[in-house]
């Protein structure tokens, strides 16, 4: 009968035993599972990064403006001309020129409403 007990207490040690690594390894092997994914995920984001600097980069003014500048067929208007656009059923319509709406104050201390850019000449 102690026989009996003991081996039955041995199974019962062992199989705990056997359940307690087989749980460890799968908590190893769920680590490694989220570890390359972190890494994956870190790379796709670095990827992200890149890409969005290279849109922002080739999109930026200063590119734009040099591959205008490069084209021979490209030329600046001697004069600045503001206009209206009037949207109808037939069509757009030019109003002309916008009115120069300005304030007494603007008058006095010529401050402008509308920001201007010029050209640089070399």
């Amino acid at each position: 009968m102690r026989i009996a007990r003991f081996l039955l207490s041995v199974i019962m040690i062992t199989s705990l035993c056997l359940l307690y690594v087989y749980q460890q390894t799968e908590i190893f092997t769920l680590a490694y599972a989220a570890q390359k994914r972190v890494s994956v995920f870190q790379e796709l984001l670095d990827t992200n990064t890149l890409l969005r600097y290279n849109i922002g980069k080739c999109s930026s003014l200063v590119r734009i403006g040099n591959k205008i500048s490069q084209s021979s067929d490209f030329q600046m208007p001697d004069t600045y001309q503001l206009v209206q656009l009037h949207y109808s059923g037939e069509g757009v319509k030019v109003a002309g020129r916008l009115p120069k709406k300005e304030s007494l104050a603007a008058r006095f201390f010529g401050i402008k409403r509308q920001a201007e850019a010029q050209t640089i000449t070399p």
